[in-house]
């Protein structure tokens, strides 16, 4: 039977059961969101789905708390919160509603458990602290979601709801954007894997078009490759390869001779007719056309070689 009610509580609100209602509302449109802490409303029933209140975790009665003692905790011991249990359960069917192709549901489904439903469960626990991000501890997504709530002195009796319901609007983007962009990661991966191949030891790997290529690089073990080039609307860019994720030391820099140049500078100093525009970072440059972007970047190959 499907749910006709989707039951959190009522009063202020924090990240893990706004996203969690992002999941329900997908799942089971034609249910309605009721925000209440009466006994009648968060007591488990055939109609509804319970969570973040009610004081218990059974998944055959269709209710997800945390807040109790002996709450659920995931197999290495970290607890989970309303979100991460509603995600356990519902997060698959979430992403066959999102169209998601059935062979990477599982894929991206662990990948969000890990990089975006697990960090808020911690937060939401007390087990990761805040001040973790340091100065941009205010603008991390549960921090941000909460100023969303009403004013100390808002007297509107429904102003607690209308703010849940324009956070939970402000959510789904989130929520719904990171999955696109994981999604797309897995399409793009066939392209690099396959541009991969016909470029076979060569330092510069073109590609049809932009798209994340990082992540396919590492799984070929392609570390001969230095830089990418590909079309971006009417001119082309050479993007040097990260080290690693989430730091901006690349493999090998474009040339400091080209640093901050555009235009005519720029051609005078590569050698190179059509080349517009080396960043100051030299981590991307761009060149009238395909051919100027594959001749700066073998330049920059040959620079990186010398430098070795």
């Amino acid at each position: 039977m499907k749910p006709e009610f989707l039951v959190t509580h009522s009063g202020g609100f924090h990240a893990d059961e706004l996203l969690s209602s992002v999941i329900l509302t997908r799942v089971f449109p034609q249910a309605r969101i009721v925000r209440s802490r009466a006994p009648e409303w968060i007591t488990p029933a055939s109609d509804r789905i319970v969570y973040d209140v009610g004081g218990a975790y059974d998944p055959q009665a269709q209710i997800f708390d945390h807040h109790q003692r002996g709450a659920p905790l995931r197999d290495d011991g970290r607890p989970y919160s309303s979100f991460g249990l509603i995600w356990k359960h519902y997060g698959r069917p979430y992403l066959a509603d999102l169209s998601t192709p059935e062979e990477h549901i599982d894929i991206i489904h662990a990948a969000f458990e890990a990089g975006f439903v697990l960090p808020i469960d911690l937060l939401d626990n007390g087990a990761l602290s805040p001040s973790v991000a340091g100065p941009l501890a205010g603008l991390t997504l549960p921090s941000l979601l909460e100023t969303l709530k009403p004013v100390f002195d808002e007297e509107s009796p429904d102003a607690a709801d209308q703010a849940f319901h324009q956070a939970l609007s402000v959510s789904r983007i989130f929520v719904e954007a990171e999955l696109a962009q994981r999604a797309a990661k897995l399409r793009a991966e066939a392209l690099v894997m396959e541009a991969i191949e016909k470029t076979g030891k060569g330092s510069v790997l073109e590609l049809p078009k932009g798209m994340p290529f990082r992540a396919a690089i590492i799984q070929a073990g392609a570390d001969n490759l230095l830089f990418v080039v590909h079309p971006r609307d009417s001119d082309w860019c050479v993007t040097g390869i990260r080290r690693e994720e989430n730091r901006f030391e690349l493999r090998a820099d474009l040339p400091a001779a080209w640093a901050g140049l555009t235009n005519g500078e720029l051609e005078a100093v590569s050698g190179v007719k059509g080349a517009t525009f080396c960043h100051n970072g030299r981590f991307i440059a761009a060149a009238k056309t395909r051919e100027a972007a594959l001749a700066m970047a073998e330049l920059a190959v040959e620079e990186a070689a010398r430098a070795a």
